[in-house]
């Protein structure tokens, strides 16, 4: 395992096209699909970092430019790598590809949170006082 890069791979549903996610009304692999399957890569590899089982992260910022369409059933594979850590945060360039090579490319920051504490205050966010 490489504690420094992470790919996620997967081949374009339905469900993922513009026209379905609402992000558009073409039958391509939707933006917010390619954030998905990056966050995905990051995710996993920030987990795969951390020293703890109570902690995992989240994602606090991503910017990405999509720039090549994809379509229905083509294969899409998002690499992230870690460009740096500092305390509870890891800083991620983040790239997709297809077969005919890069669709988006971008950054992405996730933060460390204790798992449970993070779920119980998310839980009660809305509790009457």
């Amino acid at each position: 395992m490489d504690n420094k890069k992470v790919t996620k791979t997967i081949r374009v549903e339905e469900e993922q096209l513009a026209c379905a996610m609402g992000s558009g009304s073409l039958f391509v692999l939707a933006t917010p699909a390619v954030v998905a399957l990056m966050e995905c890569a990051a995710a996993e590899l920030a987990q795969n970092i951390l020293d703890s089982d109570e902690l995992t992260t989240v994602g606090t910022q991503i910017s990405i430019e999509h720039t090549s369409p994809t379509p229905l059933g083509a294969e899409v594979t998002a690499e992230a790598v870690l460009r740096e850590s500092d305390g509870r945060f890891f800083y991620f360039d983040v790239t997709a590809y297809d077969n005919k090579g890069e669709i988006a490319k971008g950054t992405h920051t996730r933060v460390s949170v204790k798992a449970v504490k993070f779920q119980q205050k998310a839980d009660g966010k809305f509790d009457e006082v």
